[in-house]
């Protein structure tokens, strides 16, 4: 295989034979840098020419590499993976007739189960919270350490890095894997190549069906799917999710990070000259070249040229072109880099995590400069630290019960024969416990009401209508609440409607907190 670069320059070959430099794109008037990169297009604007802005996607083959950032990133790997297909399996006692599932969004009910905390439709705004804490998490992290979200534990990072380990094991290293697909079709190139995809596609289905456990009882859906007896939309989202992952993991791959997710483009607000990310040590490594064993160091750098931080990385960029979208932040150029200064007997880390203000300053030869409290780092922890306590605060003093209530539209009201103005509501009293309970339905703030419950019973407003209401779940009762005609006089003056507030009370041995709800009752010259 002819393995001369486009540019003119001797081809460089590692250990097991593998190219290091790729040809460059067959873009039109595009200059590329010396890993082959397209980095500038020439448009004429002029003339309407504008083919050259779009550049063949020249594919990755990223090496093997071991170091302590790929020891970390395989350690994140597995325990992704881990959370992902056992947390369905966890089980928790919440009861008879309760799911024992311990996670679980179950959409029939509707209602979704994390372990002890049950999350009802009327309270979506715990889900808001959570996804405003994730967002602000992500944001305080990338502020102080990157784009390691990218780099270790994001999805697209996790079931690619699993997917190129397979890749790896059916079709060998970088350069073997470069001349596989070099070579015409044989017996043996059809049969790695389909060990690799029936791989994938089996990571992938377990991938898509352990999706799905999280939306029903999982020894129960995986039954189903095997059995036949799961639903059309089951099958459907199997399907859907195994698809994504075998194209997004197995062909898009450094693609989605570049193009598709919108993060590489956001964190550039997030990141200042004080965030931690992966640098190159310009000041020492250059003038790079490459060096022979007893060879002197002097009036050069340490950078041998030798092209690893390239054939490691997995989006197939050269960090000592500087801070560039395509860098994840997973290190592995540091391990590689590392791994040739202990073999050339240099100082490691010419690669590592550092801040730009700290590479200025050595390059300077002034001492370290970490600032850990900057401005937008002390406010996202502040907003981080508030929502949370929030959220905690909501969760420890949400109650059982929650009523929500409807005024009827026609008639506005009803004069009774008394004199009285009567007005007609909708209640609906959810009972978030397992078991029947009793509450106490009444109107406070008003001491000459009645109310009155369709089928129940009627008293007075103070005292309310004693109501029983099935356990989890949510009764509907027609309510009629009665007040003088004075009540509607306020201020000397006659009021077409007046604030009316509802409190419903659990009853049992310990007293219990009441809910309220305000409502309007409305009188003569209301207007609809």
């Amino acid at each position: 295989m002819d393995t001369t670069p486009t540019d003119g320059r001797p081809a460089k070959e590692g250990q097991d034979g593998e190219v290091l430099d790729r040809p460059a794109a067959k873009a039109p008037r595009a200059s590329a840098a010396r890993d082959g990169r397209p980095r500038s297009v020439k448009v004429d604007l002029e003339n309407g020419d504008t083919s050259s802005l779009y550049a063949e996607r020249i594919k990755i083959y990223p090496k093997a590499v071991s170091g302590r950032y790929r020891t970390i990133k395989w350690a994140v790997l597995a325990l992704c993976l881990a959370v992902y297909y056992t947390v369905p399996w966890l089980r928790w006692d919440r009861g008879p007739g309760a799911p024992g599932q311990a996670v679980l969004i179950d959409l029939s009910a509707p209602r979704a189960y994390f372990f002890g905390i049950e999350i009802w439709p009327q309270e979506v705004y715990y889900i808001t919270g959570l996804l405003v804490l994730a967002a602000v998490g992500l944001f305080l992290v990338t502020a102080l350490a990157g784009r390691v979200w990218c780099g270790y534990a994001c999805p697209q990072t996790v079931w690619t890095d699993l997917f190129m380990a397979v890749e790896r094991w059916t079709e060998g290293d970088r350069g073997a894997r470069i001349r596989l697909d070099g070579q015409p079709w044989t017996r043996e190139k059809l049969l790695r190549k389909t060990a690799k995809h029936a791989a994938w596609l089996a990571i992938s289905l377990a991938t898509g069906g352990a999706w799905i456990l999280y939306f029903d009882d999982a020894p129960t859906a995986l039954k189903g799917l095997f059995t036949g007896h799961a639903t059309v939309s089951e099958y459907f989202f199997v399907g859907l999710f195994t698809a994504t992952t075998y194209i997004l993991a197995g062909w898009a791959r450094e693609q989605v990070c570049t193009y598709m997710c919108p993060w590489p483009r956001i964190q550039g607000s997030m990141l200042d000259v004080h965030s931690l990310v992966v640098t190159y040590e310009a000041w020492r490594g250059e003038r790079r070249g490459p060096h022979k064993a007893g060879t002197s160091w002097e009036g050069r750098g340490d950078c041998i040229d030798c092209g690893q931080c390239i054939a490691v990385c997995p989006t197939g960029i050269d960090i000592r072109d500087g801070q560039q979208l395509e860098c994840i932040g997973c290190g592995l150029c540091i391990d590689s880099c590392n791994d040739i200064m202990a073999k050339v007997g240099r100082p490691p880390d010419l690669i590592r995590f550092d801040t730009l203000a700290n590479q200025e300053a050595k390059a300077q030869g002034q001492s370290n400069r970490y600032r850990l409290m900057r401005p937008r780092v002390v406010i996202y922890a502040l907003v981080l630290a508030v929502v949370g306590g929030v959220m905690l605060t909501a969760l420890e003093t949400r109650t059982t019960m929650g009523i929500s209530v409807l005024r009827d539209r026609a008639p506005l009201y009803v004069t009774l024969s008394n004199g009285a103005l009567r007005n007609g509501y909708t209640i609906k009293v959810i009972n978030k416990r397992r078991g029947e309970s009793e509450f106490r339905l009444g109107v406070v703030g008003q001491p000459g009401a009645t109310v009155a419950v369709q089928d129940v019973g009627e008293a007075h407003g103070t005292e309310g209508v004693a109501l029983t209401v099935p356990g989890d779940a949510v009764a509907t009762f027609r309510v009629f609440v009665s007040l003088p005609r004075q009540s509607m006089t306020r201020d000397g003056g006659a009021q077409g409607s007046i604030p009316l507030v509802f409190s419903l009370t659990e009853q049992g041995p310990a007293p219990a907190r009441p809910t309220f709800y305000e409502g309007v009752f409305m009188g003569p010259g209301a207007k609809p």
